[in-house]
């Protein structure tokens, strides 16, 4: 358990935005603390190829970028934390946070906890989690080597991580509600696969189905509806993999004040900056991101800057009536 202490900033996550964050702001000598309750470098740690950051020519794993950009943030004095951060209030000048390990302050707090992925409501979609139902190629595909495969989902992450399951899968079947939304680059690519994966385009997902779940039993196969002819479809498979978008993270948020969009992505000004003075934002949880790793870590850089304007205010004296509530930091 940690002791409750006071920091100079708090960063709840430890994906890109802010292990790129505390790259710089601890490169400022600012007291950074990094709250993580799940993997160092979130999705970005799970994904299985990224081929888009800048500085790899020939591409690099999402872990072992993740794990580089972790020892960097660490060799600069920052601290990362495993667990949870609960609660968040403002009591002006400081953020009393409400964690796992016990209560913690901060002069500044950076939200950067990411997104989590979406799941498409159908029955049996939580009944057969783990067991035939998965979220994330990378942890799981291996497990279906030589095996009939369904994903859900018509965009990008769709479409990259089928092309990933071709490593393992036998065939697959993709099931895309309308039309693809991926990339022209991951279309073409996807052209190239169609030995293997085969897209269905018009069809919904409906139910997964199987042998009983109370018994331990697996999915045996997808049940979907031709939007045309509004025919029912059954796709026989040994697992299904759902990518259809994220959810933000932002249930710790709740009685913060902290404003959301009506995605329930949290809301900032030019500086990255929350209505609530002192608390920002950056990375896939922000409204607005772009959802990709390279800009998550310019969005971490760019708070970090912000965040030690807002200290250095601080340090000055009270903010200006002008600034409180839509600080306006140059």
């Amino acid at each position: 358990m940690i002791n409750e202490t006071t920091h100079d900033l708090v960063v709840v996550g430890a994906g890109p935005a802010a292990l790129s964050a505390a790259i710089y702001t601890c490169r400022e000598d600012i007291d950074t603390l990094l709250f993580e309750k799940g993997a160092i470098g979130g999705l970005a740690a799970v994904t299985d190829w990224v081929d888009n950051y800048p500085g790899f020519e020939n591409g690099i794993s999402g872990l072992e970028l993740s794990e580089q950009m972790r020892k960097q943030a660490e060799r600069f004095g920052a601290k990362i934390e495993l667990g949870e951060v609960q609660n968040i209030e403002d009591q002006g000048k400081l953020k009393k946070l409400a964690t796992t390990e016990g209560d913690i302050y901060a002069k500044a707090v950076l939200i950067a906890t990411g997104s989590e992925y979406k799941q498409i409501g159908v029955p049996g979609e939580k009944e057969y989690y783990a067991r035939g139902v998965h979220y994330c190629a990378t942890c799981d595909g291996a497990f279906y080597r030589d095996k009939k495969l369904v994903v859900v989902g018509g965009g990008n992450s769709a479409v990259q991580e089928s092309i990933f399951l071709t490593k393992f899968a036998s065939h697959i079947d993709m099931l895309v509600r309308s039309k693809l939304r991926a990339s022209d680059v991951l279309v073409k690519e996807l052209e190239k696969h169609k030995d293997k994966i085969t897209v269905h385009l018009g069809v919904t997902t409906d139910e997964i189905a199987g042998d009983p779940p109370a018994g331990g039993g697996k999915v045996t196969k997808v049940v979907g509806t031709d939007t045309v002819s509004g025919k029912k479809i059954e796709f026989p498979t040994d697992g299904v993999f759902v990518f259809v978008g994220l959810l933000p993270n932002i249930k710790f948020l709740d009685g913060s004040g902290v404003e959301l969009d009506e995605r329930s992505f949290v809301k900032t000004d030019v500086h990255l900056m929350t209505n609530v003075p002192g608390i920002f934002c950056a990375g896939d949880v922000r409204s607005g991101a772009t959802l990709q790793i390279a800009s998550a870590s310019g969005e971490g850089a760019t708070a970090a800057l912000m965040i030690r304007e807002y200290l250095e205010m601080q340090e000055r004296g009270p903010l200006p009536q002008a600034v409180v509530g839509h600080p306006q930091l140059y």
